[in-house]
């Protein structure tokens, strides 16, 4: 249960952070923080830090809140119930910062090439009656979260891309989406491949294009922190990317490089089945998890070009202020920035 009460100097590589960091943590010994996490994997790097010690080692005694969507997740940080966080920029999130509450601090899953990513869906209903690609979907209810989520800019950057105009339709939870989607009351959705995959095998969903074809580089999602942590926690804000980005180099080892072989893959997987689909035995949850192997930023670098498209887009959509600059948004001295 959440309870809501409570600049620039030299970027840092992410490399050079990880090694000064967890040399000589500069805060006492098991500082007691929270992180906010969805149960997805695309949040690996937090969960491989904490099982193997990388967050401890850095001085921090993590304990995890668990959301089911972005926006609470942002109030929570911006209250100081959460300490840090990782999730794709939203509406709220910007408007968050705007009144000097969070900082965007570094970036986590990002759309690369190479590698598999978000998919394009469409309900069975709608893949029979002709929507067998992207350009398909003029007039048609696409699912969103709310207003101003990460599926709305998805949606609407490809709306635009192809010349059509989308119904989009604010469901709060993935889990209404995909019930949603599976029924056919909507039309179409956008969504990571560990969901994605899966859902199109049963025949009730189908894959019919790829986020990247219209947003390559795409900063999916970010780490972010309070406006206080981010100016005066900052040996604690080191640790924690510190511990975050050695996470995210096992995960990438693991699940893309494949330096450990099937049986590197397989110890990642029964690691991250301990908080991704919980509910399902491991024989079940290994295929959807390995489906979901996305380019988690090393050292928690930052793609700020896609951040500030993102950022651009909210104001043209009227879902932010158009004074808002990007330096409200994003705390640059933290990690290296990129693209």
């Amino acid at each position: 249960m959440i309870k809501v009460n409570r600049r620039k100097s030299m970027a840092l590589i992410g490399s050079t952070v990880v090694a000064s960091t967890l040399a000589m943590p500069a805060i006492a010994t098991n500082k007691k923080i929270k992180v906010g996490a969805l149960r997805f994997t695309s949040h690996s790097g937090s969960f491989i830090a904490y099982e193997r010690n990388y967050f401890k080692e850095a001085g921090l005694d993590v304990e995890f809140e668990f959301f089911q969507a972005a926006q609470p997740m942002a109030v929570a940080v911006a209250s100081g119930d959460v300490d840090y966080a990782v999730t794709a920029v939203s509406g709220g999130l910007v408007s968050l910062a705007q009144k000097g509450a969070i900082k965007v601090i570094g970036g986590a899953l990002s759309e690369e090439g190479g590698i598999d990513g978000q998919k394009y869906l469409v309900s069975d209903a709608a893949f029979k009656a002709g929507i067998k690609s992207p350009k398909d979907l003029n007039g048609k209810k696409y699912a969103v979260t709310q207003a101003g989520s990460s599926f709305h800019y998805m949606g609407s950057k490809m709306a635009k891309a192809e010349g059509i105009d989308l119904s989009f339709t604010p469901l709060q939870k993935v889990g209404a989406i995909i019930g949603a989607l599976k029924s056919g009351q909507v039309d179409a959705w956008s969504i990571v491949p560990h969901i994605a995959k899966p859902l199109s095998k049963g025949g009730a969903v189908h894959i019919i294009g790829n986020v990247a074809d219209y947003l390559p580089n795409y900063q999916v999602t970010t780490v972010f922190t309070s406006a206080k942590n981010a100016k005066d926690e900052r040996a604690m804000t080191e640790n924690f990317i510190a511990g975050f980005s050695k996470g995210v180099d096992d995960y990438a080892a693991a699940m893309i490089d494949k330096s450990g072989g099937d049986d590197g893959v397989n110890s990642m997987v029964d690691l991250i089945h301990k908080y991704v689909y919980v509910d399902r035995p491991r024989e079940k949850a290994a295929p959807s998890i390995i489906n979901g192997t996305m380019r988690l930023n090393k050292g928690a670098a930052l793609n700020l070009a896609s951040v500030q498209d993102q950022l651009s887009w909210f104001q043209s959509e009227n879902l932010v202020d158009k004074d808002i600059s990007i330096d409200m948004l994003v705390d640059q001295s933290y990690v290296k920035m990129i693209g």
